[in-house]
C-alpha cells in the first residue's frame, strides 16, 4: 500500500498535501482499494466552506455510496473538475490526479489532529 511520507491522514482515509498557505485533499489509496471502482464523484463548488470532520462530497463505487469528509476547515479554492469525467482517477492515482479539493484552511490548530504517514499505515494495518 502506498502512504507518501509527505502527506498528513486522517482518521477518515483522506489526505492534506500542504502548499504553502492551503491544502490540496483527495482520498487515500487504502480507502479506495476498500470502496472498489469508483464511478461517480461529487464535490462542492469553488468558494463553499467545508468543516473539519463534516461531509464535503461523496465517491459512489460499484459497492456503495461514502461520504468524504473534511481533514481541515477552510475555504475551497480549486476542484478538481476531471474527476467528474474520469472518476477512475480515484483507482488509478488516489495521490497524483485523483486530488479533490484545494482549500484555504481557516484554523491551522485543526493540523495537530493529523496523522502522520506512519501513524495512518498503523491504523490502516489494524483493520
Amino acid at each position: 500500500m502506498n502512504t507518501p511520507k509527505e502527506l498528513l491522514y486522517s482518521e477518515e482515509h483522506e489526505w492534506v498535501k500542504e502548499e504553502g498557505d492551503k491544502v490540496r485533499i483527495g482520498i487515500t489509496e487504502f480507502a479506495q482499494a476498500e470502496l472498489g471502482d469508483i464511478v461517480f464523484v461529487e464535490l462542492p463548488e469553488v468558494g463553499d466552506e467545508v468543516t473539519a470532520d463534516e461531509p464535503f462530497g461523496s465517491v459512489e463505487s460499484v459497492k456503495t455510496v461514502s461520504e468524504l469528509y473534511a481533514p481541515l476547515s477552510g475555504k475551497v479554492v480549486e476542484v478538481n473538475e476531471e474527476l467528474e469525467d474520469s472518476p477512475e482517477f480515484v483507482n488509478e492515482s488516489p495521490y497524483e490526479k485523483a486530488w479533490m479539493i484545494v482549500i484555504e484552511p481557516s484554523d491551522e490548530s485543526e493540523k495537530d489532529n493529523l496523522m502522520s504517514a506512519e501513524e495512518y499505515e498503523e491504523m490502516t494495518s489494524e483493520d
